[in-house]
């Protein structure tokens, strides 16, 4: 069996190449992994789990973010989420990582989350764009074309209750309104025939922290929405 370190290693270097399952066996060490079957990247749509969207969209340079990107940011949480979290792309940290929200601002809304007796575990996390823009500017209009059918596949799968954008700047480029944070947050908008709201951006909440209970209480609005909506539906 190999050292602890060259497992971790040799798991995460699979799992980055879109390997979905690596096994191990006691007696005989590593054993050859599960793959993926990936589909043409013009085919994304029909994607049947997250796993094979992801693995599908991987090398994608439909625009050029992703010749400078270090890595794609599909997203994280549970495949079945009643909630769904969408911001408008990856920082330096999310870069680096391959995960969405996972900086300063990521901690800020873990921490929030459990306030509402939430973890990441319970929720989806994700981006419009999936590659960093540069110097973490807005995005632009040919790459937003080229990522939000992306992030429409992911909906389609994961099928959440509500949507909540983090942050103005997503919610104005998926709701393709110019509305101010002010006017959209606290009503309820529709985003592929999900019922979508909008929240502070944990990083603004970190640069005022006098608006940390605005967010909380953002946050409970939308479980409770989600709850409700739970509720009709058995």
């Amino acid at each position: 069996m190999l050292p602890g370190s060259e497992i971790r290693q040799y798991i995460q270097q699979q799992l980055d190449l879109g390997y979905e399952e690596v096994y191990l066996s006691r007696t005989r060490g590593l054993m050859p992994p599960k793959k993926v079957k990936t589909l043409s990247i013009d085919d994304f749509a029909e994607a049947a789990s997250l796993e094979q969207l992801e693995a599908t969209i991987a090398n994608c340079k439909r625009c050029a973010l992703g010749k400078t990107r270090t890595r794609l940011v599909f997203g994280t949480g549970n495949p079945n989420a009643d909630i769904m979290f969408i911001g408008e792309a990856p920082g330096a940290d999310e870069d680096l990582q391959g995960k969405p929200f996972v900086g300063r601002a990521g901690k800020l809304l873990d921490k929030m989350l459990l306030e509402i007796g939430l973890n990441r575990d319970d929720v989806y996390i994700a981006n419009i764009l999936k590659s960093r823009p540069p110097n973490n500017r807005d995005p632009q209009p040919d790459e937003i074309a080229a990522c939000e059918p992306y992030l429409h596949a992911q909906i389609k799968l994961i099928k959440p209750k509500v949507i909540c954008s983090l942050g103005r700047i997503a919610a104005q480029t998926l709701l393709r309104t110019k509305m101010s944070s002010a006017e959209m947050r606290g009503r309820w908008f529709d985003y592929q025939g999900i019922k979508f709201t909008v929240t502070l951006h944990p990083a603004a909440i970190l640069r005022n922290m006098n608006t940390y209970d605005d967010g909380i209480k953002d946050l409970k609005r939308l479980l409770a929405e989600a709850e409700k909506l739970r509720k009709l539906d058995k």
